[in-house]
């Protein structure tokens, strides 16, 4: 599969998964550490088996891995999937930021020339 397919496939499985909310949740709690099941169940009403379900659809969109440490399987935040997006997400942003300073830029001489203008005006006023 081309590189590019592959990087687009990684783009829409993790936005997928982050358009649900309890797994947002989930990856902003990763972010302060890694956690149990358990530990990520806690602020939610809802069953471990439903966190589990919430917790593979992460592992399949790359967003997070799990290790073993002795009995615990605790889950990890991946950075570099998240790199991924945030540098997506800025290709994008970058682009509009540019726009509007362009647009900045225009509008800034459109508020400049009134200015220029009136004090014209008054030149061509005291010649005569």
């Amino acid at each position: 599969m081309n590189e590019n397919v592959e990087a687009e496939h990684r783009l829409d499985r993790a936005f997928q998964a982050l358009a649900d909310p309890v797994r947002r949740a989930m990856v902003a709690r990763l972010s302060r550490g890694p956690a149990t099941v358990n530990e990520l169940a806690e602020p939610f009403a809802i069953t471990t088996q439903a966190v589990s379900r919430h917790i593979h659809v992460l592992e399949e969109a790359e967003l997070v891995t799990r290790t073993r440490e002795a009995q615990r399987r605790p889950v990890h935040l991946n950075p570099g999937a998240l790199e991924e997006l945030t540098a997506w997400i800025d290709t994008y942003r970058l682009i509009h930021e540019q726009q509007f300073r362009s647009l900045d830029a225009v509008l800034a001489e459109l508020d400049s020339e009134p200015a220029r203008r009136t004090a014209t005006d008054r030149t061509e006023e005291n010649r005569s």
